[in-house]
Parts: C-alpha cells; sequence; structure tokens
C-alpha cells in the first residue's frame, strides 16, 4: 500500500515536470526508482532534528538512492519537510526512494528488545541496557546516580531502585536515559496502580511495599512460594521481629564476593543489615515483579516466622523456632558436611 501511495504521488509529480519538459520528467522518474534491485539490506541512521535536505545527502553518500536532489524533491511534494522521524532504518537501495520516505514518515524504526529479568538491581539493569548498545552507561548511571531522579520520575525514594520494572522492553537507538528510565519507571507505575488499593488497607506506602517485594523477589524464585515469604516477613514485623534476610546483608556489602560470612552478618555498620537493625531497610534491593507486589499485599494466611532453603530452590516454612532448628539440620547443617 504505501508503495502504491508513493507511485501516484511519483505520477503527479512527473506529470507536473513533463509539462515542464520530458527530460526533467524522465531523470526524475529514474532518480526515484531503485538504485540497486539486488542491494543488501543496510542500517541507516536519522539523527534527531535532521533536515530533509541532510537526510537525502546521506541516502545517496550511503548508496541507497540515486539522488538526493529528487529525494528532496518528493519530500517536499508530500510535506515531509519537518515530519521525518528520527531512528534506525533498516533499507536498500532495492527500495524505490517514495518507499523509503514513507518508512520514514512512519516511524518505522528498527528497535532492539531488552529483557530485564525480576529481581536485578539498578546496576544490573543499567549494565544490560547498555550491552544492547541502545544508550551509553554512564548517560544511564548519571540518571540513576542523581539524588533528583525520585522526586524527578515521581517515586518514593530515595533512589529509583526497585522502581526500574522488569520485563521485556523494545528501544530503538538513540533515547537519551531519561527517556529510557522514564519507560521503566512508567511500567511500575501501572503495576502499582493495580496493588495501591491493597496497600494502603494493609497500611504500607510505596516505598514499604516495593522494599519488601524486593525481599521476597530475591529469598525466592518459586512463584508458588512468594505469598509464603511474604507472609513470613509481614508476621516478623508486626511481632518487632528482625528480618533476618541474606538478600538484605548482601545488598549492602561493596563488591560482595558471592560468600556470606558470620562478620557480615555481625556488621552493624551495614545499614541493610537486617540480622542486626529491625524493620525494613532504607529502601528496596532490587526490581520486583508484578507477583512479588502482589504477594506483599495478599500474603498466605499463615503464623510461620521461619524458613530454610532446601537446596533445591524451595523452602520449608516453619511457626515454631524448634520446626525451624529441625529444618535447618535436616537441609542446610547436612548439606554443609
Amino acid at each position: 500500500m504505501r508503495l502504491a501511495g508513493g507511485l501516484r504521488v511519483l505520477a503527479l509529480v512527473t506529470a507536473g515536470l513533463a509539462a515542464a519538459g520530458g527530460g526533467a520528467a524522465a531523470w526524475l522518474s529514474h532518480a526515484l526508482g531503485p538504485l540497486d534491485p539486488a542491494g543488501p539490506v543496510q542500517l541507516f541512521a536519522v539523527p534527531r532534528g535532521s533536515t530533509l535536505l541532510r537526510v537525502g545527502r546521506d541516502l545517496e553518500t550511503a548508496g541507497l538512492v540515486p539522488s538526493a536532489l529528487a529525494f528532496q524533491i518528493l519530500g517536499r511534494w508530500e510535506g515531509a519537510a519537518s515530519k521525518l522521524h528520527w531512528g534506525d532504518y533498516e533499507l536498500s537501495a532495492a527500495m524505490p526512494a517514495q518507499e523509503i520516505l514513507a518508512l520514514m514518515l512512519e516511524g518505522r524504526v528498527k528497535t532492539w528488545d531488552v529483557t530485564l529479568p525480576e529481581g536485578l538491581t539498578a546496576r544490573e539493569i543499567a549494565d544490560r541496557l547498555a550491552a544492547s548498545g541502545i544508550i551509553d552507561r554512564a548517560a544511564l548511571e548519571q540518571v540513576l546516580q542523581d539524588g533528583g531522579s525520585a522526586a524527578r520520575f515521581d517515586v518514593e525514594g530515595p533512589g529509583l531502585e526497585g522502581y526500574l520494572f522488569p520485563d521485556t522492553y523494545r528501544f530503538p537507538r538513540g533515547l537519551s536515559a531519561p527517556e529510557i528510565v522514564g519507560t521503566l519507571v512508567e511500567r511500575f507505575r501501572k503495576a502499582w496502580a493495580t496493588v495501591e488499593p491493597l496497600a494502603g488497607a494493609q497500611g504500607l506506602s510505596q516505598r514499604q511495599l516495593v522494599t519488601l517485594a524486593s525481599i521476597v523477589e530475591k529469598e525466592t524464585g518459586l512463584a508458588a512460594e512468594r505469598p509464603l515469604v511474604a507472609s513470613v516477613f509481614l508476621n516478623r514485623l508486626r511481632l518487632g521481629m528482625r528480618l533476618e534476610s541474606d538478600p538484605t546483608v548482601i545488598y549492602g556489602i561493596p563488591d560482595f564476593d558471592g560468600n556470606l560470612r558470620r562478620s557480615h552478618l555481625e556488621d552493624a555498620a551495614n545499614a541493610y543489615n537486617t540480622y542486626q537493625i529491625p524493620g525494613l531497610p532504607p529502601g528496596p534491593i532490587a526490581s520486583p515483579g508484578q507477583a512479588a507486589l502482589r504477594a506483599v499485599v495478599e500474603p498466605a494466611a499463615t503464623e510461620n516466622l521461619f524458613f530454610v532453603g532446601r537446596g533445591d530452590g524451595s523452602h520449608v516454612f516453619s511457626e515454631r523456632y524448634a520446626d525451624h532448628l529441625r529444618a535447618v539440620n535436616q537441609y542446610q547443617r547436612r548439606s554443609s558436611r
């Protein structure tokens, strides 16, 4: 359909030039046709603020159109001077100029998929986005480390940790760091809207809910266990017990080497050490997904206060400390021999 529309435009332009002279019409017809019917597909960038003149010249230099002038004539006839969308396009010299112009007018830019799983920290998310090639890491870090970013993106700080929502995104190259961060936070806000009424009923602020959900996310990868883990931590908070969560301690250790030591658990200077400090840590420790957010506002109805890993990703949950100790002896101490 785009090509047919382009041919009608070409016919009109050519007819107009034919009135002035057949040679001009013949030239334009050739100059707007495919430059190379066997031309391979290549990536062509239209920078922000590009003029029709610049795009035409760049297309000719790239060997994608026969004539920059003909492309400009076509663009002006279409009224495209201020309507070209910036971004990367997959183009070929086998395309006629009118098809190339139609792609730019429609903004059919190439995008790159970036998958951000649940439970990544802001630093890990920055690594993935930078590795995709769509954004410079330093520019992204500048936004993430800006003390005013939480207020700027309208979330309850202290920073953006926890608010960069896990999902699969499609981004074009050339977006600014605030635009990319804004997309991730906006996706969080949509998820937040589904749990906000229940959070209020439980007396949890946005920051508290996201913080607790991030701990749940890091404690278990099993969907069925999230409400159970949330129940344990909510019960502990209600009774004034420390959360005693290893992932929070790890988050507060700079350059953690993968080996959680007793000295780490005894370090009261670590603000995220929930073995030493009562209540929730200062903020989220990762980005929770929708299921973890939901688990906090709809926890399992239990009196459990303890859980221990079986070593296969699942956990044993207990109400009484004596039962918990037996589970620790069975699964943890046995596995350490």
